[in-house]
């Protein structure tokens, strides 16, 4: 009888730790990294593939993460007056619960931006979302009931806010980058109490902090308008910089076992830096420095083992690079513009274009097209926010719908 219990307590707990790791728990996924290991996702798909699709209240670029059973993203009603989290049960479709977080005088934007563009966070016990000047908000992830609430500013810029909030052991990271005043912040995650604030190069930006786990410590860094900065999670003091191109930073960081890469959101260079070292390490801690021209890199890159991946807004180009070299491999040139950024589910890239085409190939020496996907959205629709999956489905965001795609 002994047996059987430990047995069974080994069984569950192994099951819950298999839950845990397929959970898309924040912004490119639990490890921060856009690597998915569902199963069974499907790779050439259709309108017919469609389980369920959903309208969601308002308009919104956030993508879709989830815990278990609930999926989370954010909208804004009332042309932005209105901010509100929604909760969408990730089996039948349905709304669970839509909770209002803000309401106000909306602030300017950019067109190809809206007020609701940052990803949520979760722990599975309670759900945080940023809105710049709508602040940011922690809800019961069951019920939606707000837990807490922080005014940030206002976030002052023509272009709005994009950053997403992470949660690193029991802290919420916001990146707080504007024209008028920028910081990066963290706060309790169960009480919203700030635990320390560091100033940051006072202009706009809309990077997502990534963790980096070395063998001596774990670092928080953040890609910027001029430099990538390595913070101490902890107490958010400066462990080093980069130097990088001045090109905004929009995109998140790409990370590799040994390498966080940084591509400008302008034309520029990227920069694969070595992570571990301390005050300026321009120079010192690359791996390897490259030439990135010609266009607007919107979308944050993706390591696939041996390569990186990145693609840009206009025109629609696929860029594959050696993750430990820097050299360019191939470009592929696809119809349509990519806001969204990719995704790879064991091993395969999957990467939307604004009229929601799916772009899914296998990373290598060459391109290695696997399929070219639709759902026959609208033309009224645009995605821009990024894909996740769980096993045996995939989920598509554009800003007026949630879709999710499965095996039938």
């Amino acid at each position: 009888m002994k047996s059987l219990i430990i047995s069974t307590f080994l069984l569950l707990t192994a099951y819950s730790i298999c839950q845990a790791e397929t959970n898309w728990s924040q912004w490119r996924g639990s490890g921060g990294d856009g690597l998915s290991n569902a199963s069974d996702v499907p790779q050439i798909f259709s309108a017919e593939n469609l389980i369920w699709k959903t309208e969601i209240p308002g308009v919104g670029q956030s993508s879709p993460v989830f815990w278990e059973q609930m999926v989370y993203i954010t909208s804004a009603t009332d042309n932005g007056a209105n901010r509100i989290v929604v909760a969408i049960n990730r089996t039948s479709g349905k709304i669970a619960w839509q909770t209002s977080v803000w309401t106000g005088k909306p602030e300017e934007t950019h067109s190809m931006n809206n007020r609701a563009s940052s990803t949520c966070a979760t722990d599975g016990n309670s759900v945080v979302a940023f809105f710049g000047k709508g602040g940011l908000h922690s809800l019961n992830a069951k019920t939606g009931r707000i837990l807490w609430s922080k005014d940030l500013g206002t976030f002052e810029g023509p272009w709005g806010t994009g950053a997403s909030p992470v949660i690193v052991d029991d802290l919420v990271i916001q990146n707080c980058d504007a024209d008028n005043e920028s910081s990066l912040m963290a706060f309790d995650l169960k009480t919203g109490k700030i635990v320390w604030q560091t100033s940051r190069e006072t202009i706009r930006g809309w990077s997502t902090p990534i963790v980096f786990q070395g063998t001596d410590r774990k670092e928080l860094i953040l890609n910027g308008h001029s430099k990538v900065v390595s913070y101490n999670p902890v107490t958010g003091d400066v462990y080093w910089e980069c130097i990088a191109s001045v090109g905004r930073g929009t995109p998140t960081l790409a990370v590799s076992k040994e390498t966080v890469i940084s591509v400008p959101g302008r034309s520029g260079t990227m920069v694969a830096i070595r992570p571990g070292g301390s005050g300026d390490v321009s120079g010192k801690q690359e791996a390897w420095r490259v030439p990135r021209t010609g266009g607007r890199d919107l979308p944050s890159p993706l390591v696939v083992g041996d390569y990186l991946i990145v693609t840009r807004l206009r025109p629609g180009i696929i860029s594959c690079y050696n993750n430990k070299t820097g050299q360019q491999l191939w470009q592929q040139r696809v119809e349509g513009a990519f806001s969204s950024s990719p995704i790879a589910i064991n091993g395969i890239v999957f990467t939307v274009t604004e009229d929601g085409v799916t772009h899914v190939f296998k990373p290598g020496a060459s391109y290695e097209g696997i399929a070219k996907n639709s759902v026959e959205a609208t033309l009224e629709e645009t995605f821009r926010a990024s894909p996740a999956a769980f096993d045996g489905h995939l989920l598509l965001r554009s800003d007026k719908f949630l879709y999710c795609i499965g095996n039938k």
